[in-house]
């Protein structure tokens, strides 16, 4: 009894700031509760590069809060059944159509400028066409004509392909994987929009749905390294907030404005300043810096127009995973998120390890055989007070999984802060246990090109 008091003991320190007894933290940081000591230990004030980036993060932030606190505030949501605390839109019966925020005058302004963005394409298209044809066997005129058909098609709306989004990773059909698809089916029908029509699976520590062709057919990018160290219901909620953007809309995804603004990046790029070491290269710069202005100045406006409403759209995406999955679940994927860092170097671990051919001290015939389940124990090995710790971070750094959604502490608020809400999908035991068991073959090879890279 004293050798296990005395053992309780050596793990605990007094914190340095305000002497409350701080558990030891293993191998995860060790931090006081009380007063966040050491909290956030390898914090650096570091900006994003780039001023368009600095900017998307700072209005994500600030709409964040504004959007949080708007949801949060009894009857101030723009959302039936908003009240404080509660989910937007959880109480919907399944298979209702999510409700659909109406395009302001922010987005119809924002679809009028992509449809000028467009039309600069256009009239390149045209301007060289003309050029071409007019100005064939007069100098220089067919070779600008040719450039501004070059540009024209560089700028082009794009509508994607398959197999351009697969590359050369593995694509799931309906026959492939019945139970899976059904699945996806039924999240699609709770949150009230269709499904997909083809899987991709990578071992990214991600999941996203997309669209593809002249028809807009949805596909579903699934990452392992997310998926696998998630519980059955947190999958729910996953599809659940993939589904639920096009359930409740946003305007970045649809096919004009998302086009307008890969226009816009890649005038940014073409126009970018190059290291001038001539005075050529000097009078290019200078020359391009008036339509480069231009263009900067119309991607700002653009971001202003649409970063609101694609931040109540993740919010919006947020409730529909807790309808179809139950708020605990959608609050459960969040923490996810915070640890997405540590999964993915346990990732890059298994790929070394494997490498050099050893792994946990032995060394294996098949380094993929198992390496789902060893990450999947890595996530499930975090204690509960690096969680806490992660979301104390979070909140101090205004962390975003990226500038387009609001801060993930604000996100998990909004899910933790009601009365718990049921799930409209539950995932048993047995059909997690037949969807595990249709993606084997895919999980090891996916496995296998993780560990040869």
């Amino acid at each position: 009894m004293t050798e296990t008091a005395h053992t309780a003991r050596a793990v605990e320190r007094d914190c340095p700031d305000c002497g409350e007894r701080v558990p030891d933290g293993g191998r995860y940081v060790t931090w006081c509760a009380a007063c966040d000591w050491n909290v956030d230990p390898a914090h650096r004030e570091e900006e994003p590069p780039g001023r368009i980036e600095r900017l998307r993060r700072r209005l994500a932030r600030r709409y964040g809060e504004q959007l949080h606190a708007e949801f949060a505030t009894p009857g101030a949501g723009t959302t039936p059944g908003v009240g404080a605390g509660a989910i937007p839109g959880a109480g919907a019966a399944p298979g209702a159509k999510a409700g659909r925020p109406r395009r302001g005058a922010a987005g119809g302004f924002a679809a009028a400028l992509a449809v000028a963005v467009h039309g600069v394409t256009a009239v390149l298209l045209a301007g060289g066409l003309w050029l071409l044809v007019a100005g064939w066997g007069s100098g220089a005129l067919p070779f600008l004509g040719g450039l501004l058909i070059a540009l024209a098609v560089l700028l082009r709306p794009r509508f994607g392909s398959l197999a351009k989004a697969a590359g050369d990773r593995t694509v799931l059909r309906r026959p492939d994987a019945p139970r899976l698809f059904a699945l996806l089916d039924e999240a699609a029908e709770t949150v009230g929009t269709t499904g997909v029509r083809a899987v991709v699976v990578d071992t990214e520590v991600n999941a996203s749905v997309t669209t593809y062709g002249v028809r807009q057919h949805r596909l579903l990018h699934l990452g392992l390294g997310l998926w696998e160290v998630l519980t059955p219901q947190e999958r729910i909620a996953l599809l659940g907030h993939e589904f639920g953007h096009y359930a409740h809309g946003d305007t970045r995804r649809s096919l004009l404005v998302g086009n307008a603004f890969r226009s816009l990046e890649t005038w940014r790029y073409t126009l970018a300043p190059q290291r001038a070491e001539s005075l050529t290269e000097h009078f290019v710069n200078v020359v391009t810096a008036p339509p480069r202005w231009l263009v900067e100045g119309v991607l700002v406006l653009l971001e202003h127009l649409t970063l609101r409403e694609s931040q109540r759209a993740e919010y919006l995406a947020d409730s529909t995973a807790a309808r179809a999955a139950g708020t605990e679940a959608a609050a459960g994927l969040m923490d996810r998120l915070l640890i997405s860092d540590g999964i993915t170097g346990a990732l890059h671990r298994e790929a070394v390890a494997a490498r050099t051919r050893i792994g946990g001290g032995a060394r294996r015939e098949d380094p993929a055989e198992g390496l789902w389940e060893r990450i999947a124990a890595h996530a499930a090995s975090v204690p509960e007070h690096e969680y806490e710790r992660l979301r104390r971070v979070a909140e101090r750094r205004g962390h975003q999984v990226d500038s387009t959604h609001p801060p993930t502490h604000l996100r998990h608020r909004l899910l933790s802060g009601g009365a718990p809400g049921g799930a409209l999908i539950v995932l048993d035991a047995e059909g997690a246990a037949g969807i595990d068991a249709e993606l084997a073959d895919t999980r090891l090879r996916a496995a296998r090109e993780l560990v040869r890279r």
